[in-house]
């Protein structure tokens, strides 16, 4: 049975421990008084691989992806490996011109406005595809990224991750297609879909063992720490994926402490006032939910 826990306008789901589980009742009650009193909207998933425990705070709740729509890339970048229609080491050529999803009419990147500007130094050159695929990730290029997104496709993109199991997440466009941003037409997910997304990728069942590790590596590398793995000890492994768009800023994150099974925690967040304030708040979540699961 669920117990379901309001808290002002916050609905919170969470499903009993199982045997064995040594999660705190006051778990999702802290989690739950600590987003109603943000201000902000906010979605949590948490996943327990090690008792399989969950709990879920508004993660249905359906919001402008940013940069988290890069793991459900990477995940398809992994597939296309492991079935041979591609290698980790295949290359492609750096551009810097694509093709809005609106009407076909062409666009290109700002580098100013990309977290990462040494790719366009590039233009030209072949890379590798896992180096853009570490580029897109460790520091969120976003040119990186519309390059994955063009090869892979978005609709095969979104098809694995339904296969996955997540099953509304949706990746429909490149970075900076302002024509389609216009029209409406965004990268959307839930907080549900990308814990389900990184449970699958840490337990080696969405992909080979080979192409497992290198995500995991990949995305432990991560550059933008200032979230989840600020709330856990220096020095535990956090393979972890922001993103951030004016008013949006969220985290997902595998954790994987010392002598514990890992867990997922995904914060997804709408409404802060800049990002040092939502940075505050998912470490502080991401922190609650270390003393509860690790250090308890």
């Amino acid at each position: 049975m669920q117990r379901v826990i309001r808290s002002l306008t916050v609905v919170l789901f969470f499903s009993p421990a199982p045997a064995g589980a040594q999660w705190p009742a006051r778990l999702g009650e802290i989690l739950a008084a600590e987003a109603a009193a943000s201000g902000a909207e906010i979605g949590i998933a948490l996943l327990d691989l090690g008792t399989g425990d969950s709990l879920w705070l508004q993660a249905h709740w359906r919001v402008h992806a940013a940069s988290t729509m890069k793991i459900p890339v990477l995940l398809e970048l992994a597939h296309r490996a492991d079935a041979g229609d591609l290698n980790w080491t295949s290359r492609l050529a750096v551009r810097n011109r694509f093709r809005s999803v609106l009407d076909g009419s062409p666009y290109a990147l700002r580098p100013s406005d990309d977290s990462d500007s040494t790719l366009y130094l590039r233009e030209g050159d072949s890379v590798a595809v896992q180096e853009l695929a570490r580029l897109m990730i460790v520091r969120s290029s976003n040119l990186a990224t519309n390059l994955l997104i063009d090869l892979l496709d978005p609709v095969q993109i979104n098809e694995r991750a339904r296969a996955l199991g997540a099953d509304s997440i949706e990746v429909r466009r490149g970075v900076e297609d302002q024509k389609a941003f216009d029209a409406g037409i965004i990268n959307s997910t839930t907080a549900r879909d990308l814990a389900v997304l990184l449970r699958v990728l840490a337990d080696g069942t969405s992909a080979t063992r080979a192409s497992t590790e290198i995500m995991l590596e990949i995305l432990s590398a991560q550059e933008f720490r200032a979230g989840i793995p600020a709330g856990v000890p220096t020095g535990t492994r956090v393979a972890n994926k922001t993103g951030t768009i004016t008013g949006i800023h969220h985290d997902a994150a595998v954790v994987l402490p010392m002598g514990r099974p890992p867990y997922v925690l995904v914060i997804l967040t709408r409404g802060f006032a800049d990002a040092a304030a939502a940075d505050r708040f998912i470490a502080r979540i991401s922190h609650e939910v270390w003393e509860a699961l690790v250090r308890q």
